[in-house]
């Protein structure tokens, strides 16, 4: 997927101003719209132009859009980071009348959910003068899922200042994270959204639950996976070795013969719930090296006795 320079479309500064947006953008539309220009390219350079201004022109996209740097160069290979958003404020609304088949795999991966949020937002709002829901996404450590915690973040929402740029004010929120909570669900703030309209109820605040990357354990649902390194004796005979879980080290039973990619099942043991998850050790043989003539001979001794040829099966 190729990074768009949205700045770089509407020949703008990283500093502009809203009102220097709004210029460029209309200077752009008026040159290449499909009904005045029938050059080739003109097309699509409009609906580019279109792409820009409906990120640069709002400010909750753009401070977004701002977070990813200036690094990045158009056309370059893009992967957006996992948590690239994270601590950062969507209001529920912000999206225009632009044709959202004309946007990019490029805007799509970075706001194709804010506007579905928007969208939902906007149909109740044509019927209540509520104030708009805000969306936002936190990490948290595995270990507040299964214990629960009390936890303060600080969040992100764009402004514009008197001078028209966009700046980032910050607010720090007290958070309970629940015992059980799953990687994908959303806590709600009541009230902690947009202020209402008239007598109108303000918004709430949704907080999207992702998990820190621990290097470790990862989550499926309730279940939790992680690798367990064993020698080849272990896995050969079979044993007791210790493994270390989110709540505490236990005792795992090595079955006799085991094999690299097995999974050994503690029932029970992953995030919490009324049904809760289990937790998946899953086996990684791991070889000792050969430092030393000692630990050489005692290889070619186990090649000579064992006569065992893991190749058999492919015929070779």
């Amino acid at each position: 997927m190729d990074f768009k320079d949205y700045y770089e479309t509407l020949g703008l500064e990283r500093g502009a101003t809203q009102d220097e947006v709004k210029r460029a953008y209309r200077k752009l539309a008026r040159k290449f719209h499909p009904d005045v220009n029938k050059e080739p390219g003109a097309e699509e350079k409009f609906k580019e132009a279109g792409e820009a201004y409906e990120v640069l022109k709002d400010p909750e996209k753009r401070a977004a859009y701002d977070q990813l740097g200036a690094n990045w160069q158009a056309g370059q290979d893009f992967r957006a980071p996992p948590d690239w958003n994270d601590g950062f404020e969507f209001s529920g609304g912000g999206y225009t009348e632009a044709n959202e088949e004309d946007f990019s795999d490029f805007f799509e991966t970075l706001f194709g959910r804010a506007r579905a949020q928007g969208a939902r937002q906007q149909s109740s709002r044509q019927f209540h003068a509520h104030g708009q829901d805000h969306y936002a996404r936190i990490t948290i450590d595995l270990k507040d899922a299964y214990e629960g915690a009390t936890r303060t973040i600080s969040l992100q929402a764009p402004e514009v200042d008197a001078s028209g740029h966009v700046t980032l004010k910050t607010r720090s929120i007290r958070v309970n994270i629940p015992k059980g909570v799953t990687e994908g669900k959303h806590i709600r703030l009541a009230g902690q959204g947009t202020p209402g309209i008239g007598q109108g109820k303000p918004g709430d605040l949704y907080l999207e639950i992702n998990f820190r990357d621990d290097g470790h354990y990862t989550a499926e649902g309730r279940d939790v996976y992680f690798d367990l390194p064993i020698t080849p004796w272990e896995a050969a005979m079979g044993g007791k070795v210790k493994a270390p879980t989110p709540n505490g080290v236990v005792e795992l039973k090595i079955p006799q013969n085991a094999h690299a990619g097995q999974k050994l099942r503690l029932k029970g043991r992953g995030i919490p719930g009324k049904s809760a998850g289990d937790l998946y050790a899953v086996l990684q043989i791991a070889v000792p090296p050969a430092k030393t003539d000692e630990d050489r001979k005692l290889y070619e001794q186990m090649a000579r006795q064992m006569k065992f040829d893991p190749r058999a099966k492919l015929g070779v």
